[in-house]
Formats: C-alpha cells, sequence, structure tokens
C-alpha cells in the first residue's frame, strides 16, 4: 500500500473510552499508521505513549475542545501533547449561533492559536456542515474564521460536501491554510434541507467508498498537495472496528 491514511478515533468511540489500546492495536493491524484522537478520557500521557509506539502509530492530531485551551487549561493541554508527540491540535466545534458567539470564538481560537504556536503546536479548526451555511445574523463561519484568524484547516470533506460546496474548489482556494483532511463518506441530506435549522436532517454517514462523496477526487488532490488524511467513519455498522475495516479495504482497493 502506497498512500497512508490515518484514522480519527472518534469512529472507534463504541470501545476508545473502555479499551483505548484495543482501539489503537486493530487499527494499526488494519493498516492506519497515524491515529487523531477525539478525547483522552481516563488515559494517561505514558499510556497512550507506550500504545503508540508498541503499534507503531503516529499522533497526527486531536480533537481538543475550547475549553481545553482556555488560561485555566492550556498549559496542561500543551503537556499531555508534549508528552505524547503530538504537534497538532483541532477543535473539532465552537459556538457561533450568534454574533456575539462568533465574535467570542474566533477571539478565542486566535488566542489559543498564538499560544500554541510559541510552544510549536499548531492549532486547526475542523467543519461540519453549517460553518458553510449564512447564519441568522447574515455571516458565513468559514468566510469570518479565515478572514479574521491565523487558524489552520482541518477539512471535514464530507461536511463541505453535505453543505452544497465543491469541495476540490474550496481545498484549492485555501490550500496554504489546509493542513489535515477528514476522509469521510455518506448520502447528503436532501436539497430542500440546506439551510442552518436542517442541514443534518436525512444525513447517512457511510463507510469511505459507500457513499455519495468525492472520496476520490479528495484523495487525489491530498495527495498531489501532500496533506495528511484521516479516515473518519460515525455509522459504528455494526461496530466501529467492523466499519473502519470496510473504509481500509475500499481504500486499498483503489490504491
Amino acid at each position: 500500500m502506497n498512500t497512508s491514511y490515518g484514522i480519527e478515533l472518534y469512529s472507534l468511540r463504541d470501545i476508545t473510552d473502555c479499551s483505548m489500546k484495543l482501539a489503537l492495536k486493530e487499527s494499526a493491524e488494519m493498516g492506519y499508521r497515524t491515529a487523531e484522537f477525539a478525547g483522552f478520557f481516563d488515559y494517561n500521557a505514558e499510556q497512550i505513549k507506550t500504545w503508540l509506539d508498541t503499534y507503531g502509530l503516529k499522533p497526527i492530531a486531536t480533537h481538543t475542545g475550547l475549553g481545553a485551551l482556555d488560561d485555566e487549561h492550556i498549559e496542561a493541554t500543551i503537556a499531555y501533547h508534549k508528552a505524547i508527540g503530538c504537534s497538532n491540535i483541532v477543535v473539532p466545534s465552537v459556538p457561533f449561533a450568534t454574533q456575539e458567539q462568533m465574535d467570542a470564538s474566533l477571539a478565542a481560537l486566535s488566542k489559543a492559536q498564538k499560544r500554541l504556536a510559541a510552544e510549536g503546536v499548531a492549532l486547526g479548526y475542523h467543519n461540519h456542515s453549517l460553518e458553510f451555511l449564512p447564519t441568522a445574523y447574515g455571516k458565513i463561519f468559514e468566510e469570518e474564521l479565515l478572514a479574521r484568524t491565523d487558524v489552520l484547516l482541518e477539512v471535514d470533506t464530507f461536511w463541505s460536501f453535505n453543505a452544497g460546496v465543491d469541495t476540490i474548489a474550496f481545498l484549492n482556494a485555501h490550500k496554504d491554510r489546509v493542513f489535515l483532511l477528514h476522509l469521510k463518506d455518506g448520502i447528503p441530506t436532501a436539497a430542500e434541507n440546506q439551510n442552518a435549522a436542517h442541514c443534518y436532517e436525512g444525513v447517512a454517514g457511510k463507510a469511505v467508498g459507500e457513499g455519495k462523496a468525492p472520496v476520490r477526487d479528495v484523495i487525489a488532490w491530498a495527495t498531489a498537495h501532500d496533506v495528511p488524511m484521516i479516515v473518519e467513519s460515525e455509522g459504528l455498522d455494526p461496530t466501529g472496528l467492523a466499519e473502519v475495516g470496510r473504509c481500509m479495504d475500499f481504500l486499498k482497493s483503489i490504491d
């Protein structure tokens, strides 16, 4: 296999809280080469680092909430990431339902980004579909994020597709800010539901290769631009391990 893929451990949320070791072991045996954490639960950094080293996985990033990056918690967050050898943090979502919420979230992201950069840690933001749709106050969050911060982008390529975005065009337009990609598949919501109130209604998550997202085009783009790809598959169908196993089978089949 020539192309390297990471695993977003949210895909294995049915086991990560009770057996992170098993999640990492099985992911490595399937052929995933990096891991993006979606919470550490009660595991300490020494445990995580030991399992990563044992199974030959690199910690490509973590999904870390904005609360862990405030003044009270950011130093501990930095220390944990350094202990496991992870230099990328991605905030998976922030409040932006009102102008005031958006302004506060962008300010908090910018403040955290500067502090993390001083420690050699990059900060990115992960989109869902709403970030690409007009808010009730007339702003598009993804545009504001790009214009008002230096935060990098982890583009979730299914959620952008679900929002009606030409994902490859977006990636080309912002290639200097894109540092990670979520490779994800699914069946998008009905077109008439493409608004802030309904953009997730009718969405069906699928294993990579089983939906309608432009998976092959995303792989080609990421390969050409040397952007790491992280597989995320949310259906737990019938289990997280079974679903990400089908993702890897498909990826090996097209490599």
